[in-house]
């Protein structure tokens, strides 16, 4: 076998594998979406049913019963305004720390990298009994703080590496001509960086919109998301698997295809991130 050929080989082999590790990510969504169309007779059948009638009716009995809207829009409104208050605080702080480092810096990097490592379990009970006395119970800005804090250190990290990446000529050209930091930052880093902060905001968004522990314990009818919206379908008499598949689809599908057609900006900030 000479080298051309033994080079196509490990090229068909890892195209193969990379679909059946594809596969293998997928196959759970398409299952959730086929259960959804069930009765829920059809989705406990053993064996599974893979053939069957279509039906819409556990779709129906969600808009019947629940108001998709409104979780839909306590979802947007927390991912987005989540995302904001993080850049709001992390550009800056990304700023100080790309441009005028010090020693410690990477260590602080570090650290803050090292909070995600803490279970939120953990500090649900101080977190519940602050937002209870402050009457922020129920409430979106609650969760809109809580998802900013929470992903703060990861953005933190990836627009550090993105402002490293601008050439420090440029910012000693304006510090000469006069620039105030406040328009150094808006008029000359946020621009050429705006790529950057933007895949950052997307994955943001991604994960606001994923994170469930916090909504489903510090919210209730007036500020949950669409995963208080999922966990509501879990009832002392049961899971009913049918119904359960059908609103975790609806949850679903709006960041789904949020996340497909941003994919490429998604990539972008995930390497970016990555600790050189």
């Amino acid at each position: 076998m000479t080298d051309t050929e033994r080079a196509k080989l490990k090229d068909r082999i890892a195209v193969i594998a990379a679909w059946i590790v594809a596969s293998l990510f997928f196959f759970p969504i398409f299952w959730m979406v086929l259960t959804s169309f069930k009765t829920e007779l059809q989705a406990i059948a053993v064996p599974p049913l893979l053939v069957f009638e279509p039906t819409l009716e556990n779709f129906s009995l969600i808009q019947e019963r629940t108001d998709y809207t409104k979780y839909a829009w306590n979802s947007v409104v927390t991912s987005v305004g989540g995302t904001a208050l993080a850049l709001l605080i992390a550009i800056p702080s990304a700023y100080a720390m790309a441009f005028n480092p010090s020693r410690h810096t990477k260590d602080i990097l570090m650290w803050m990298l090292s909070t995600k490592m803490l279970p939120a379990v953990g500090v649900l009970m101080p977190i519940y009994l602050i937002s209870q006395k402050l009457g922020l119970l129920d409430t979106k800005f609650v969760l809109v703080v809580i998802y900013a804090m929470i992903n703060l250190p990861i953005i933190m990290l990836i627009l550090f590496n993105y402002f490293r990446e601008i050439p420090k000529e440029i910012l000693e050209a304006s510090r000469m001509d006069g620039t105030s930091t406040y328009n150094e930052i808006t008029q000359i880093v946020m621009p050429l960086a705006w790529g950057g902060i933007a895949s950052t905001a997307l994955l943001s968004i991604v994960l606001c919109w994923n994170e469930a522990f916090w909504a489903i314990n510090l919210t209730a009818s007036d500020a949950g998301t669409l995963a208080a919206l999922v966990a509501s379908f879990s009832s002392p008499e049961g899971l009913f698997w049918a119904k359960l598949s059908a609103v975790s689809t609806l949850a679903c599908a709006p960041i789904v295809v949020f996340g497909w057609l941003c994919q490429k900006q998604l990539v972008q900030g995930l390497t970016f991130g990555a600790v050189k």
